[in-house]
């Protein structure tokens, strides 16, 4: 059991199909750790019972051999948007799936044309008063009484 305090830069890593978190040096920018997240929820990236701003990744290299580690976050922003980050590849690879599934089974097209001799109708409600000079008689909405208003800031102020 070690127990290792650093400061490094997370770079969560989006490309095709593949999301990985990336752990470097803050300094010089070496490579820490990789977290591949192959889906979502998973025990790649796990929060912490009791903190929103706690993770638990799971580090792994080429040889298969892994590591548990614990991140921190000293803002609540920043862990959501790391939890909201993820969260989006996951959502955009859902689309792109059921995407690619509807256009391989294409649905029967449906002929939205006018035929011949169709014809549209459409019968809109004017704004204006009615003809003849009056106010419309289907309007519910009072109209201001004309006196004296004079806004709503103090006569001082004016």
């Amino acid at each position: 059991e070690a127990v290792v305090s650093t400061q490094s830069t997370g770079r969560i890593v989006s490309k095709g199909d593949r999301c990985i978190i990336r752990l470097e040096d803050k300094v010089t920018g070496q490579l820490f750790g990789e977290c591949p997240i192959d889906e979502w929820p998973s025990i790649a990236v796990e929060t912490v019972l009791d903190s929103c701003r706690y993770f638990v990744i799971r580090l792994s290299d080429v040889s298969g051999r892994y590591a548990f580690i614990g991140i921190g976050f000293t803002d609540r922003g920043d862990s959501f948007d790391f939890n909201v980050a993820i969260s989006d590849h996951f959502k955009w690879l859902k689309q792109s799936q059921e995407i690619e599934q509807e256009e391989a089974n294409p649905g029967p097209k449906v002929d939205l044309s006018l035929k011949a001799g169709q014809t549209i109708t459409i019968n809109l409600k004017s704004k204006t008063p009615a003809a003849g000079g009056g106010e419309r008689k289907d309007n519910p909405r009072p109209r201001p009484a004309t006196g004296s208003f004079t806004g709503i800031l103090p006569r001082t102020l004016r």
